[in-house]
């Protein structure tokens, strides 16, 4: 696994709170997501490239655990890592933590796979991404072979 990286920067609006007075669920996924794009923009998987090559990535599981409450008003960043690739398949992380305590306020694992945009079926992860991510985690290419 490779050192993982910022990938969002962002605060806790009221609009944010539910009647319980934390953030809601829905806004740990949304930003989770934002720092999805950057995860895969940071090892070449822009929006440019998937659109130019149609592909896309979709997410076929996610599992979060919620550590702390966030409030409105707190700062967050997020810092991600890829676990694994396969072929078809990258598994990654995501680790968002509270700015002014340091304390991880919830951590996401996500199984994504690459599908082609026009059969809507699973196809292999451009061999340069893998290669790279490979590179990235193990210090090998090896690793990307299924």
């Amino acid at each position: 696994m490779a050192e993982p990286i910022l990938t969002y920067r962002g605060a806790v609006y009221p609009w944010h709170c539910d009647h319980m007075g934390h953030m809601n669920v829905m806004w740990y996924v949304g930003k989770f997501d934002e720092a999805t794009w950057q995860l895969f923009g940071s090892f070449g998987l822009t929006a440019a490239r998937l659109r130019e090559e149609g592909i896309g990535l979709v997410a076929v599981e996610q599992n979060i655990q919620y550590k702390r409450e966030l409030l409105a008003g707190d700062l967050l960043t997020i810092h991600s890592s890829i676990q694994e690739v396969r072929e078809k398949v990258i598994r990654f992380t995501h680790e968002m933590t509270n700015q002014a305590t340091q304390e991880l306020a919830a951590r996401t694992v996500l199984t994504g796979v690459c599908i082609d945009m026009t059969t809507r079926k699973a196809r292999p992860l451009p061999a340069d991404i893998r290669d790279l991510i490979a590179r990235a985690t193990t210090g090998t290419a090896a690793a990307a072979a299924e």
